[in-house]
C-alpha cells in the first residue's frame, strides 16, 4: 500500500510538472507573396531554444515554461521580428501568422564596396589590409562599422582582419601567407554569399575555435537557398562603374537534387581615382544531392577573376599640385590611360562537402577544398636608365627648394627657386609610355631598358576538415573539429611586356660581377615575355588545427568552454642561386615549426527574457605568418632569428537588451597582442656607418620583432522603433590602441653581402654572412597604432512606409586616426652620424621630439543617405536601392606612412626644415561624394 501511494504521488508530480509546460507555435509567411517561408529560425531568448519552420512555414516549441517570453523570428534576407508573449500553464499558444518583410540591409550589402584589397601593402609601412569587418550582420554596431565607417577604414576593436576568421562551409579562408582572407576570391557574388553567420569577438562559434575579432561563416549549401531567381543591375562611381548580376536557386526537388548558380560582371574604364581601371567576372555554382535522410553531398565551385588598377599614396606636395584624386601609376598610351600597377587575382575554389546526420542529436560535416590560381601585381622595371616614376624626388619642385650644401641651406636661392618653378612634375605628372617605347627602340641589339613585370604568386592550397556537432544532453552540447591544410606557394617575377624591345637582361644593375646575378646556376640570362627572372622560390606550409567546445545552457545562465591546438610548419625552397647569397639561397631552408594552443570561455546571464549580461575571455598563441617568418624570402633562406608565436589575450563584458521596440548592446573590451613581428622593404639614406663613403645608403629589409600592442575601449549600438514606421539608431566606438613596449629592429642589408659597406659593429666576411644588422630597440612605447579611426560615432534615422518604400539618413563623426610611424627612425641609430659614427648633437632636444612626433589626421564628418522602393508585379518583385555617401564631399585621409629614406637626424631635420620636404609622409585619401544605384527583379 505504501508503494502504491508513493507511485501515485510520483505520477501526480510528473503530471503537475507537465501541466506547468505549454507549447508555442506560429506560421511564417513572406509579407509580399504571403507564401510560407521554410527554414526560418524562431528563438526563445530566455532559453536559447530554437525551432525551424517546415515546408508549410510552421514552427513549434513543444515545451515552454509558463510566464513571459521574448521570441525572435528571422531568416537571411528578412527583417527579424521580436514578440513578447504571455504563456499560460498547460495551454497551447498560437501566435498566428508572422509576416516577414524583406530586409533592406540585404540590398544595402550589395552596395558595400570592399576596400580590404587596398594598396597599403605596396609601401614601406608594413601595414596592409587595414579594413576590419566589412560585411553586414544583424548587430547594430557592426552594421554601422560596415556601412557607415568602412569607407574610412575603420577597424573593429583596432584589430587587423587576420585576427578574425572567415569561413566557407566550415573551411577557413584566411591565407597562411599573411593570415588574412582575400575577399576578391568571392567578390561580385553577393547573392550567393548572403547566407552568413557571425560571432563577435571571442564568442562561441559552432565551426571553429576562431580568434579575437570574430568569425564569419558563409554557407553555400544549395538546399538552404530560397527557390527563385534574381537579376540586378548597378551603377556607382567607386571601384567600378557598373555591375550586372544574375542568380537562380532551384530548391530541393523530389529526387533530392538542388542547385544554385550565380554570375556577375563589373567594369570601369576609370574608377573614383585617376587611372584606376577595373574589370571582374565571377561565377558560382552549388549542387547538392540528398542521398537519404542521413547523408547529403554538396559541391561548390567559385571562380572570381578580377583586375584593377591601383592608386598611389601621395605626399602633401603632390596633392597640393595635382589634387586628392591624383594617381602617379598611369599615363597615356595611344590616347588611352594605361596603369602600370594592376592587381590581377584569379584563384578558383572547389569544395566537396558531406553532411551526415548520425542521429537526431549528432551530425558530422566533412569538407575537402582545393584552391589554386594566381595573384599578380605589376610594375615597371628598368636598367641603366632614368627612373620612369613621375613622382621620383628629382622631378618634384621640393628637390630644388629643400637642397643643402653640407650644413648650408641653398634651397631658397634664386637659381633653385627658378629650377623648382620648372620642375618636370609640374608639366609631366604621368608615366610617359611613348618615351619608354622610344627609349627601348634606340638601345643596342634590341635590349629593353624598360619593361613591365609582375610580382607573381601561384598558390595551391588543399584543405580537409571535419566538424562534429552533438547534443550530449538537454543542457550540454559539443562542437569539435580538426583541419589539415597544405600550401605550396610559387613566388617569382614574371615578365609581362618588353615595351617595344626584344629582350631584357636578368641582372641587378646595382651590383657588379657575380653579385649582380639573379641565378648563378644560369648566369647572364636574357628573358622575354612570359619568362621568370629576378627571384624565384617556393614556400611550403603545413598546418593542423583541432578544437573542442562545450556549451552549457540553463534557464538563467549559458556558458561555454573551448580549447584548441595547432601546429604550423614552414619552409622555403630557392629555385635560383642568388649572387648575393650564393650559399644560402638555392635549395630548401631549415623548417620553422610553431606549436600553439588556445583557451576561451564565456558566460551569458539572463536577467529575464529581455536583459542579458555577457562575458567572454580568451588566451591563445598564434603562429607568425609566412610573410614575417622569412624576412628576405626573395633572395635568401634566412629565417627571422628567435622568431616565436604571438601571445594573444582578450576579454569583453556586454549588457544586451532586446525588446520589440528597443535593441541595444554596450560592450567594454581589453585585448593585448605580444611578441608580434613585422617586415618591410625600402631604400634608406644614412642608415649605416660607411667610414667616409657614400653616406651609408642601401636597399634594406627591416624586421621589427617583439612588438606588444594593447587595444581597449567600448562599443555601443542602440536601435529604437519610435513608431511602426520610424526607427532611430545610434552607434559609438571609443578606443585606445597603442604600442606598449619598445620592440627590436634589425635590418637585412644586401650590400653587406658583397662588402660594399660595413654595418655598425658587424664584420663583413663575404657573401651570406654579416648581412643582418641589429639596431636595438625602437622607442615606440605609447605611440598609437595606425591605419584606422580610434573613435567613431553614428546617428541614423529611418522611415519605412507600409507601401514598401523607405528612406534613411545617418551622420557620422570619425576621429583620432594616426600615421604609421617608421620604427627605424626611432632607434638610437637615428642620432648617429653615418660618416663619423658619433652621436649627433641635438638628440633628446625639443627639435628631435618634434621630428618624431606622430602625426594625427584631421577628424571629419560624413553624412550618408539611403533609400529604396519595391513593387509586387504578379509573382515577381521589382525594386531599387540607392545611396549617396559623403553627401557634402568631405576630403579626408584614411591612412599614410612616414618614409624611412631619411634615416638619420641630420638629413630628416634638413629635409623638414626646408619647408618643402622631398621625402615627406605619403597618404591615402578616402572617397569624396559617391553614389550607388541597384535595380533588381526577384522571381
Amino acid at each position: 500500500m505504501k508503494k502504491l501511494v508513493l507511485s501515485l504521488l510520483f505520477v501526480m508530480q510528473v503530471v503537475c510538472a507537465w501541466a506547468q509546460q505549454a507549447s508555442v507555435q506560429g506560421k511564417v509567411v513572406d509579407s509580399k507573396s504571403q507564401k510560407p517561408v521554410e527554414n526560418v529560425v524562431a528563438t526563445l531568448e530566455a532559453t536559447g531554444a530554437t525551432a525551424l519552420t517546415n515546408a508549410e512555414g510552421v514552427f513549434v516549441f513543444p515545451d515552454v515554461a509558463a510566464g513571459s517570453h521574448v521570441v525572435t523570428v528571422g531568416s537571411t534576407g528578412f527583417v527579424t521580428q521580436t514578440f513578447t508573449l504571455e504563456v499560460a500553464a498547460g495551454q497551447t499558444l498560437d501566435i498566428g501568422v508572422v509576416s516577414l518583410e524583406y530586409d533592406i540591409t540585404s540590398e544595402q550589402q550589395l552596395s558595400l564596396i570592399t576596400i580590404t584589397d587596398n594598396d597599403l601593402g605596396d609601401d614601406n609601412s608594413g601595414s596592409e589590409n587595414t579594413a576590419g569587418l566589412l560585411q553586414a550582420s544583424r548587430d547594430i554596431f557592426q552594421q554601422a562599422a560596415a556601412f557607415n565607417w568602412g569607407m574610412a577604414r575603420f577597424r573593429i576593436r583596432g584589430l587587423d582582419n587576420e585576427y578574425g576568421t572567415t569561413m566557407i562551409n566550415g573551411v577557413t579562408m584566411n591565407k597562411l601567407y599573411d593570415g588574412r582572407p582575400n575577399w576578391s576570391n568571392w567578390g561580385g557574388l553577393n547573392d550567393a554569399t548572403r547566407n552568413q553567420e557571425f560571432t563577435m569577438g571571442t564568442a562561441a562559434s559552432d565551426y571553429t575555435f576562431g580568434s579575437i575579432l570574430g568569425t564569419q561563416e558563409i554557407n553555400t549549401r544549395a538546399s538552404i537557398f530560397r527557390p527563385g531567381g534574381r537579376i540586378s543591375f548597378s551603377g556607382t562611381n567607386t571601384n567600378y562603374n557598373w555591375r550586372a548580376m544574375a542568380t537562380y536557386a532551384s530548391g530541393m526537388d523530389k529526387n533530392g537534387w538542388a542547385y544554385v548558380i550565380s554570375a556577375s560582371t563589373r567594369m570601369a574604364n576609370e574608377g573614383y581615382f585617376e587611372g584606376t581601371d577595373y574589370k571582374a567576372n565571377s561565377f558560382f555554382a552549388s549542387v547538392e544531392k540528398k542521398i537519404n535522410d542521413k547523408h547529403s553531398i554538396n559541391f561548390t565551385g567559385i571562380y572570381a577573376q578580377n583586375s584593377r588598377g591601383k592608386n598611389s599614396p601621395n605626399t602633401d606636395e603632390m596633392t597640393r599640385i595635382a589634387g586628392e584624386k591624383y594617381n602617379s601609376y598611369w599615363g597615356y598610351q595611344n590616347g588611352d590611360k594605361r596603369n602600370s600597377r594592376d592587381k590581377d587575382v584569379e584563384e578558383p575554389i572547389f569544395m566537396l562537402s558531406h553532411y551526415w546526420n548520425i542521429s537526431e542529436s549528432t551530425s558530422l560535416n566533412t569538407n575537402v577544398a582545393y584552391q589554386f590560381g594566381k595573384i599578380g601585381n605589376s610594375r615597371l622595371d628598368y636598367q641603366n636608365a632614368p627612373n620612369p616614376d613621375p613622382t621620383y624626388y628629382r622631378n618634384l619642385p621640393s628637390y630644388f627648394t629643400s637642397m643643402y650644401d653640407g650644413a648650408t641651406f641653398i634651397g631658397g636661392s634664386d637659381e633653385n627657386v627658378a629650377l623648382a618653378k620648372n620642375a618636370p612634375f609640374l608639366t609631366n605628372r604621368q608615366i610617359d609610355w611613348n618615351n619608354l617605347y622610344q627609349t627601348n627602340s634606340n638601345t643596342a641589339n634590341g635590349r629593353s631598358a624598360y619593361v613591365l613585370y609582375e610580382d607573381r604568386t601561384d598558390d595551391k592550397t588543399l584543405t580537409a576538415n571535419s566538424i562534429l556537432r552533438s547534443q550530449l544532453s538537454d543542457h550540454i552540447s559539443l562542437n569539435a573539429g580538426a583541419t589539415y591544410k597544405h600550401v605550396k606557394s610559387h613566388n617569382f617575377q614574371n615578365l609581362l611586356d618588353l615595351l617595344g624591345g626584344q629582350f631584357f637582361e636578368d641582372f641587378d644593375n646595382y651590383y657588379t660581377g657575380s653579385y649582380s646575378q639573379s641565378d648563378l646556376n644560369n648566369p647572364n640570362r636574357t628573358v622575354r615575355v612570359g619568362d621568370t627572372y629576378g627571384y624565384n622560390y617556393n614556400l611550403f606550409a603545413n598546418n593542423i588545427d583541432a578544437f573542442t567546445q562545450f556549451k552549457f545552457s540553463y534557464s538563467n545562465i549559458d556558458f561555454y568552454l573551448a580549447q584548441n591546438f595547432s601546429r604550423s610548419e614552414y619552409q622555403r625552397e630557392g629555385l635560383y642561386r642568388n649572387g648575393l647569397y650564393a650559399n644560402n639561397s638555392y635549395g630548401k631552408s631549415n623548417k620553422a615549426v610553431f606549436e600553439n594552443y588556445g583557451f576561451k570561455g564565456g558566460l551569458t546571464y539572463k536577467l529575464d527574457g529581455r536583459n542579458m549580461i555577457v562575458v567572454n575571455a580568451a588566451r591563445m598563441t598564434k603562429a607568425p605568418t609566412l610573410r614575417n617568418t622569412f624576412p628576405n624570402a626573395r633572395l635568401n633562406n634566412v629565417i627571422v632569428d628567435n622568431i616565436g608565436s604571438e601571445l594573444v589575450s582578450s576579454a569583453d563584458l556586454s549588457y544586451v537588451i532586446r525588446t520589440p521596440k528597443l535593441k541595444a548592446r554596450i560592450t567594454g573590451y581589453y585585448s593585448t597582442i605580444q611578441n608580434s613581428t613585422e617586415t618591410s622593404f625600402f631604400f634608406g639614406e644614412g642608415v649605416f656607418d660607411d667610414n667616409g663613403g657614400d653616406g651609408g645608403n642601401a636597399f634594406i629589409a627591416e624586421t621589427v620583432t617583439g612588438i606588444n600592442k594593447q587595444m581597449m575601449g567600448g562599443e555601443l549600438g542602440i536601435e529604437y522603433n519610435i513608431t511602426q514606421t520610424i526607427k532611430v539608431n545610434a552607434s559609438a566606438a571609443f578606443g585606445q590602441y597603442t604600442y606598449t613596449n619598445n620592440p627590436n629592429v634589425s635590418v637585412n642589408n644586401d650590400a653587406l653581402a658583397v662588402g660594399l659597406v660595413e654595418g655598425d659593429g658587424t664584420s663583413v666576411v663575404g657573401a651570406n654572412t654579416g648581412t643582418i644588422v641589429d639596431f636595438g630597440k625602437a622607442y615606440l612605447k605609447d605611440y598609437k597604432l595606425a591605419g584606422m579611426p580610434q573613435q567613431a560615432y553614428s546617428l541614423g534615422l529611418e522611415y519605412r512606409d507600409p507601401h514598401f518604400w523607405w528612406i534613411g539618413a545617418n551622420a557620422n563623426y570619425l576621429a583620432q586616426n594616426y600615421i604609421d610611424v617608421s620604427a627605424l627612425l626611432r632607434t638610437a641609430n637615428f642620432f648617429k652620424d653615418p660618416v663619423t659614427g658619433q652621436t649627433i648633437d641635438g638628440a633628446n632636444t625639443p627639435r628631435a621630439r618634434e621630428l618624431l612626433k606622430q602625426e594625427r589626421f584631421n577628424d571629419f564628418y560624413l553624412f550618408n543617405l539611403q533609400g529604396g522602393k519595391s513593387w509586387r508585379l504578379g509573382k515577381q518583385t521589382v525594386g531599387f536601392f540607392a545611396s549617396v555617401n559623403n553627401v557634402f564631399d568631405k576630403t579626408y585621409k584614411t591612412g599614410g606612412f612616414e618614409q624611412s629614406r631619411n634615416a638619420n637626424y641630420t638629413q630628416l631635420d634638413q629635409d623638414q626644415s626646408s619647408g618643402t620636404p622631398s621625402f615627406g609622409s605619403k597618404y591615402f585619401y578616402g572617397y569624396g561624394r559617391t553614389f550607388f544605384v541597384n535595380l533588381y527583379i526577384n522571381f
